[in-house]
């Protein structure tokens, strides 16, 4: 496993402190919540709760590493240090000061402080992230003498700061980089699926890998990826390394563990699983290279072809298909008669399969001619999406 290194600060690591019971929020695109609520407690974690836009657990150190490890859904995982009234400067200095911070961030370490604010009395998110910084490295420089330095593009720790109706919640991002970062997308094309809403389909089309899965305009291969680690029991964050790791009580021997446990648990996948079509040349060799870089070379195969010549072999299997949404001016016509392919292909070459369609506009989705035997409501970043299933007999 390709890990990256991160140079923490000189002198020996202190041990690990005693195991705490965290609460945590696993941020999850808007629609997925259920699904990263099904993922945590198949992690074991406590108190799983779905809310909007992620789900609220509680869990110890191990909890927290299996979570970032293993979450297909979520996009980060935040642990909550504080919550307090905050409707002025002074009360969002005072907050923050009390918090032990020199307990979690030396002044050799690196810090950066995320914003995000809603219906309270402070509107202005840089002058939040001033005064939140200023009230953590004040409280480090009493204690140590001198302070950490802020570093936002790598820090060691990033504080997040949640204002939502002047209460205000305080947590570290666990995560580093966003979880969709999986480590093996090296290049992206024009309007890339982002890895965790491609998982977040293949969890809804019920696929567990028993039948085969096909993608018939897969672009640079996110759906067969995503679905190939399910498949595989890969853990999603094997190819990475997450913000925990550079905390002062990471414990380096437990997290050892779970990797290894993580790669025991792989599997080989049966050739013809899990394929994807496409007619952009460039597209393939993109997806290719992903697939392999996720190390799947030689278990998933990429087709060049136009849609009209999918044809997928076998009694049953799931098709899933993400076809542009059409927000470009002049796009509409061009739209209008590719969903009338897919529905005609879906009834014509797919007959005993389920076939799922996620799309960002439902007055193209009318054209595709078949009666959705389900909907479920998902988001692409800001965009409304529907991933209609038809039963395709």
């Amino acid at each position: 496993m390709s890990e990256k290194k991160h140079i923490l600060r000189p002198g020996p690591r202190p041990a690990p402190r005693p195991d705490p019971k965290m609460t945590c929020f696993a941020a999850v695109p808007r629609g997925a919540e259920e699904i990263a609520a099904h993922e945590l407690e198949q992690l074991g974690v406590g108190d799983v709760a779905a809310g909007r836009g992620g789900v609220s657990f509680t869990c110890n150190r191990e909890g927290l590493y299996r979570a970032n490890l293993w979450l297909r859904t979520a996009s980060r995982v935040m642990v909550r240090l504080a919550v307090f009234p905050c409707a002025t400067p002074e009360e969002l200095y005072a907050g923050v000061h009390a918090i032990p911070w020199p307990e979690l961030i030396t002044p050799a370490m690196t810090l950066a402080v995320d914003c995000s604010l809603r219906d309270s009395n402070l509107t202005h998110s840089g002058f939040v992230a001033l005064k939140t910084k200023d009230a953590v490295v004040d409280r480090i420089r009493e204690a140590c003498g001198s302070r950490p330095n802020v570093d936002t593009a790598s820090p060691d720790v990033r504080i997040n700061v949640h204002l939502s109706k002047n209460v205000c919640t305080v947590g570290l991002d666990s995560s580093g980089d966003a979880l969709d970062r999986r480590g093996y997308r090296l290049e992206r094309n024009e309007a890339p699926l982002r890895e965790t809403l491609a998982a977040a389909v293949v969890a809804l089309t019920g696929w567990d890998g028993s039948i085969p899965l096909a993608d018939p305009m897969c672009g640079s291969g996110t759906i067969p990826i995503e679905a190939a680690l399910l498949a595989a029991h890969v853990a999603p964050g094997l190819k990475r390394s997450f913000g925990f790791q550079r905390w002062q009580d990471f414990d380096g021997k437990l997290w050892s563990r779970l990797v290894r446990e993580a790669e025991s648990g792989i599997e080989r996948l049966p050739v013809g699983l899990v394929t994807g079509y496409d007619l952009d040349s460039r597209a393939l060799v993109l997806a290719a290279r992903n697939a392999a870089t996720a190390g799947f070379e030689g278990q998933l195969h990429f087709f060049h072809a136009a849609l009209e010549e999918f044809r997928p072999e076998g009694d049953k299997g799931v098709v899933i298909i993400n076809p542009p949404y059409g927000k470009r001016l002049g796009d509409e016509e061009e739209l209008k008669e590719l969903y009338c392919r897919i529905g005609d292909i879906m009834k014509q070459r797919c007959r005993g399969w389920t076939g799922f369609v996620l799309t960002g506009n439902l007055e193209l989705a009318k054209y595709i001619g078949l009666k959705a035997a389900r909907r479920y409501v998902l988001f692409n970043g800001p965009i409304e999406c529907r991933l209609l299933k038809y039963e395709l007999y």
